[in-house]
């Protein structure tokens, strides 16, 4: 094992949902980040929240384990360990906040609470040990799309950020998924739209958007029209679905995709930022990453879009937001306890 002496060395430990993943960053780089998944949730279409803490309580000490390993360090080089607060599955967000507090405790080190929709804007800023990556400018916007989340973020710099739109119900990788469901594909069916999309005709079908005033988005009302649009059309022809799946697909994500950056295209107007970014699990989409680039050559704005490695739910992001937290001294005490919610603060 090294000898690091005074390095800055932080375990970042992220269990928000369902992946539970461990990562190791040394003075700014990251040196190992390792995630596992819970297939358990495939046969019930969605994460099972009480199977999901189950899972973290097996898998988070082998991660660990694992990650410290892959880093070529043992627990008693780390300076401090941070850990997802929230926003995520309650029972989830528990495992990760007790394992992260004991070992904290036992190391006497620091614990650092992440907000962990902050995280995914801050992986924009990972650099990964032996690899750099260019890096936004400060301010600039984020589009950060999840399962659970789809904000505009306008970043100020490393820590100060806040949301300036933001859905006003449902999230885009919600009616990704609520969509796959409805066309029998498997969980998690995002990722699986976006492949069968390749092969489609995304003009076959047309959608409506809904109305919503400023900066903000809504995508209950898409679900809907999604779920009539599939009974119509089975109504007349059992086969609709088997017969069409690529075009639907390739409609459906191009009308998601194009909303979303209708919305971030008005932003970028509003704010006279340059930089625009994407983060969170949908921005690991290939319709999405291909029409930003398009926008920001239209725009006149730089791109930046994280490698899909640290799109989804991952501990190098954690570590990375922990990093930032660290060198201000923003520390948690040991009585902290996680969140299911917590909002960015939103601002006009």
């Amino acid at each position: 094992m090294k000898s690091l002496g005074k390095d800055n060395i932080i375990l970042g430990i992220e269990s928000s949902c369902d992946d539970t993943s461990a990562a190791v960053l040394i003075n700014g780089r990251i040196y190992s980040n390792v995630v596992a998944n819970q297939e358990v949730h495939t046969a019930y279409g969605g994460v099972v929240p009480e199977l999901a803490s189950r899972a973290h309580q097996q898998n988070i000490v082998p991660v660990v384990d694992r990650a410290l390993k892959l880093a070529n360090i043992s627990a008693e080089n780390l300076s401090a360990i941070a850990f997802t607060k929230g926003p995520g599955l309650l029972g989830s967000l528990m495992v990760g906040t007790s394992f992260a507090k004991a070992l904290g405790l036992g190391l006497n080190i620091p614990i650092i609470d992440v907000h962990h929709m902050k995280a995914h804007v801050q992986a924009h800023f990972i650099q990964q040990k032996d690899k750099d990556q260019p890096v936004p400018k400060f301010p600039f916007l984020c589009l950060t799309v999840s399962g659970g989340h789809t904000q505009l973020v306008l970043v100020e710099d490393y820590l100060n950020m806040h949301v300036i739109g933001e859905t006003i119900d449902d999230a885009a990788g919600e009616a990704f998924d609520k969509a796959a469901k409805q066309l029998g594909i498997e969980y998690p069916g995002g990722p699986l739209i976006d492949k069968l999309a390749k092969d489609g005709n995304q003009n076959s079908y047309k959608f409506t958007y809904p109305k919503v005033d400023g900066l903000d988005y809504s995508f209950s009302g898409l679900k809907t029209q999604f779920l009539y649009f599939l009974q119509e059309k089975t109504k007349d022809d059992a086969n609709f679905i088997q017969n069409n799946l690529s075009d639907i697909c390739a409609s459906y994500q191009h009308h998601i995709v194009s909303y979303l950056l209708m919305k971030l295209k008005k932003a970028i107007q509003k704010t006279g930022c340059k930089d625009i970014a994407i983060a969170g699990g949908v921005s690991a989409n290939s319709k999405l990453r291909k029409e930003l680039v398009q926008l920001g050559k239209d725009m006149g704005c730089e791109v930046f879009i994280p490698p899909f490695e640290f799109c989804t739910d991952n501990a190098a992001m954690i570590a990375m937001s922990g990093y930032f937290m660290y060198q201000q001294n923003l520390f948690a005490k040991q009585n902290v306890t996680p969140m299911a919610r917590i909002n960015l603060a939103k601002s006009s």
